[in-house]
């Protein structure tokens, strides 16, 4: 069985990706400071859409083919200063 995700916006101007089903937690939470809000304007759904889509990615969240099919796992980068 596959899982139904959505990325919303939820009351509180965070942009989420969670599951379908009402009141599922976020999986993957975007908040973006008043300054940036400003000057992401129309553009901020998008840009928040594009981290989401990256962090999947980076992450191996993508759904596998089959439901038994493993997903590798990804070390995570160096952290740099």
């Amino acid at each position: 069985m596959s899982r139904v995700l959505e990325i919303t916006q939820l009351d509180n101007g965070d942009i989420v990706l969670r599951e379908t089903d009402e009141g599922s937690e976020p999986l993957i939470s975007v908040r973006f400071s008043d300054e940036v809000r400003e000057m992401l304007d129309q553009d901020l759904i998008g840009v928040a859409e594009a981290m989401i889509d990256a962090a999947t990615d980076y992450l191996g969240t993508e759904p596998a083919e089959e439901e038994n099919e493993a997903v590798d796992a990804v070390e995570p980068p160096p952290v740099i200063h």
